[in-house]
């Protein structure tokens, strides 16, 4: 195989990545408010708060967004804005009430979904995929370092 066919094969790969849903059509969650969810629940689980500029790093998405994202929850009453006590200008990310029951039943749906994947493919399979797709995250990051090294030795 050429390296170009490499290069479309792996994007194709990648996107067909991103559009996986492992939630069925009545989850309360889109994938987004899900991981954003799911970011604040992993916080509050070590006693911390967040706010939008850290979920936006972590979601790769821009802070814009995520607001968009926290507006629309905070409608839904998932998730709520609470100031900070020391500087007004600071507003933590805050799970509602409600909002872990509905995380939690969308963790069982989804868990309940990868449970049948495993199922069907065994589980030496999924093993292998995920230990073969670390080695080549960690081949393709050192294969960009090695890039970037030679980009500033020729000026480039």
């Amino acid at each position: 195989m050429e390296t170009n066919e490499y290069l479309v094969k792996l994007f194709k790969i990648i996107k067909d990545m991103e559009s996986l849903d492992l939630f069925s059509d009545a989850a309360k969650l889109s994938k987004t408010e899900f991981r954003l969810v799911r970011e604040i629940v992993m916080e509050g689980k070590e006693g911390r708060n967040i706010i939008s500029s850290e979920l936006a790093r972590r979601l790769g998405i821009t802070r814009s967004a995520v607001s968009q994202v926290v507006t629309k929850l905070e409608e839904r009453d998932v998730v709520k804005r609470t100031a900070a006590p020391d500087d007004r200008k600071i507003a933590y990310i805050r799970l509602s009430d409600r909002s872990m029951a509905i995380f939690e039943e969308q963790c069982k749906q989804a868990n309940a979904i990868i449970e049948a994947v495993v199922e069907e493919l065994g589980e030496d399979k999924v093993r292998r995929l995920i230990a073969e797709y670390e080695e080549f995250s960690d081949a393709l990051g050192r294969a960009r370092k090695a890039a970037a090294h030679t980009d500033k030795e020729s000026g480039n």
